[in-house]
């Protein structure tokens, strides 16, 4: 390296410094107010301790567990050195160690093998704890936390990719690592908030969400989008869509070419979308129930003035799809039959099992979460992103570690993660009611026992069809949980099982080469294991499938296409709105 190449990179290091100083005293704090339980954090540190003291005495109760433990561990590390030494045996295909430097250096495959050896001997051991109590969950959830963090994917001086491209470049990319860390923190206010993608790519209405429609109606939680038609006849039904409320809603409207409302307005159907509103203080007392009588039944008699007609398809997405199961066991309470057929993608109703995610949830953290919205009336959108992030913490926090940071490497652009990162804030008593109620309680699989506007409801008095999509790889809406719907609801009920995981087996369009199939099945057995044995495998999207399901329970005759601009309701924006657009 020249010397002056030497001089600019110490100058930039000396800059960088100075922006790390400044950012020390509030990472600091942020840091010291999560550990000290002044500020919320999804990590219980307290509950963390006490299930880890209670799994210690099971384990010290069993001696021959922990004897196997040791002995496999030696065992396997002394076979990692022996095969990396050697040249024997075959490479991971772990995601962490996919670069063909980690086999081609015997110091990097030990260390590799060894810490894959470590981890397989951790679950062994942690399996032979109770399986059906919440600390052996929490303890595997941590365990494999702590152990994600110190692969020597991880650090620069064990990463042999890191290493040569540190060389490579000199050390800039160190430099540039240290730089994208900092750009994270100041993103964050002291906070580290991991950059994905490349943020400058998209806006919202130029990039994605961009199917031509008009706003037409609005309130205080949501705005209505009518989609301008596609075709010039359409189905007589309109078709509401209800997305999630944790993100914004254009996981729907993404590029054209993955876009499930374009999709469907080229096979004629009339889309109407709800545009959830950011919540902010003032919205501190919006309840469960307001979502409902706000959002879904508010929009359906919107879509009537709109369009005059009295029969609708609804889809619910997530905890959308828990709102639109709610609200339908609320209509046929009320003898409202208004919708004729409902779609839920990546839905539970069933929370008897509900994962990982039930590490962060109980009574005591209700609590706490209580006690933090107290003031502000709603929790921060990064809360809920940390929790997810961590169900996939290899693919979503540790991966890019080494890109940004190792590497010295900006994200590339990607659709569904800027996406994933538009969060929005909750408002509290919805919050705390949805998870009390239906989290905890698991209320909606029990007859009465919630109530929605004082009338108790009943799911399996929803007799309409229902197309009920979960995916194979899901971490937030496992599918197995998703399975028991078929035997909750009382009438025809399809379960389509799509490849993929949350998000990307949902947006899986047929427009692109689909990478992931899907699975259907006549019978329903108890299990969902059966369920799956017996199943039929289709290559390709899910979408055309739900289509066709749609259309065969539609009225034979189309009508003249609905004009978002020539309806029964003034126009008040263009789609996508400004609620979408809010921070």
């Amino acid at each position: 390296m020249d010397q002056t190449r030497i001089a600019e990179q110490t100058s930039e290091f000396a800059q960088l410094m100075q922006r790390a100083q400044n950012l020390a005293q509030r990472s600091g704090a942020a840091a010291m107010a999560k550990a000290t339980g002044r500020e919320f954090s999804v990590l219980d540190a307290g509950t963390v301790a006490q299930a880890y003291a209670r799994a210690g005495v099971q384990l010290a109760g069993d001696p021959f567990a922990l004897a196997r433990f040791q002995m496999d561990l030696w065992a396997d590390s002394a076979q990692a050195w022996i095969g990396a030494w050697s040249g024997q045996g075959e490479g991971s295909k772990d995601r962490r160690f996919r670069d063909d430097r980690w086999d081609g250096d015997p110091v990097s495959r030990g260390l590799r093998d060894v810490h894959l050896a470590i981890e397989n001997a951790a679950d062994r051991l942690i399996e032979t704890l109770p399986q059906d109590s919440k600390d052996s969950l929490r303890v595997g959830f941590y365990t494999r936390q702590l152990l994600s963090a110190l692969s020597p994917s991880n650090y620069l001086a064990l990463n042999p990719a890191a290493r040569q491209r540190f060389l490579e470049t000199e050390g800039r990319s160190l430099l540039d690592g240290f730089g994208n860390l900092l750009d994270d923190l100041e993103r964050g206010d002291g906070r580290l908030d991991i950059n994905m993608t490349d943020r400058q790519a998209f806006e919202v209405g130029r990039d994605l969400a961009t199917t031509p429609g008009q706003v037409i109606w609005q309130n205080d939680l949501m705005q209505l989008i009518h989609y301008a038609p596609l075709t010039k006849t359409q189905f007589k039904r309109p078709l509401l869509f209800v997305p999630p409320w944790i993100n914004k809603f254009y996981i729907f409207d993404m590029k054209p070419d993955n876009s499930l409302v374009r999709f469907m307005l080229e096979q004629g159907h009339s889309v109407f979308l709800i545009s959830w509103v950011n919540p902010t203080q003032q919205h501190a007392e919006l309840s469960f129930e307001d979502y409902m009588r706000l959002g879904p039944l508010e929009a359906l008699d919107k879509i009537h003035d709109a369009t005059g007609e009295n029969e609708f398809d609804i889809l619910g997405f997530c905890i959308g799809g828990i709102l639109v199961t709610a609200t339908l066991a609320y209509m046929a309470a009320k003898g409202d039959e208004r919708v004729k057929t409902a779609t839920t993608l990546a839905t539970m109703v069933d929370f008897t099992d509900v994962g990982e995610i039930g590490v962060f949830i109980d009574r005591d953290r209700l609590k706490v979460l209580r006690e933090h919205m107290a003031e502000k009336g709603y929790l921060e959108n990064h809360h809920l992103q940390d929790m997810f992030s961590m169900i996939r913490e290899n693919d979503l926090i540790w991966s890019f570690h080494v890109m940004n940071y190792l590497m010295g490497r900006k994200p590339p652009a990607f659709d569904l993660l800027y996406w994933n990162g538009d969060s929005t804030r909750l408002p509290a008593a919805m919050l705390l009611w949805y998870l009390e109620k239906i989290y905890i309680e698991n209320g909606l699989r029990k007859p009465g026992h919630l109530k929605m506007d004082g009338v108790p409801i009943d799911i399996g008095k929803i007799k309409i069809p229902f197309y009920v999509l979960a995916t194979k790889e899901d971490h937030i809406a496992p599918w197995p949980s998703i399975y028991p719907t078929v035997g909750l609801l009382g009438g025809e009920t399809s379960f389509v099982l799509g490849g993929s995981g949350h998000i990307a087996g949902v947006i899986n369009p047929p427009a692109k080469r689909p990478k992931y199939g899907f699975w259907t099945g006549q019978r329903y057995p108890e299990t969902p294991q059966d369920w799956l044995a017996g199943a039929d495998k289709h290559e390709g999207s899910w979408w055309p499938h739900w289509a066709d399901w749609i259309a065969a329970r539609s009225p034979g005759k189309k009508v003249p296409a609905y004009d978002p601009a020539k309806g029964g309701l003034p126009v008040i924006e263009p789609a996508p709105g400004s609620y979408v657009r809010a921070s």
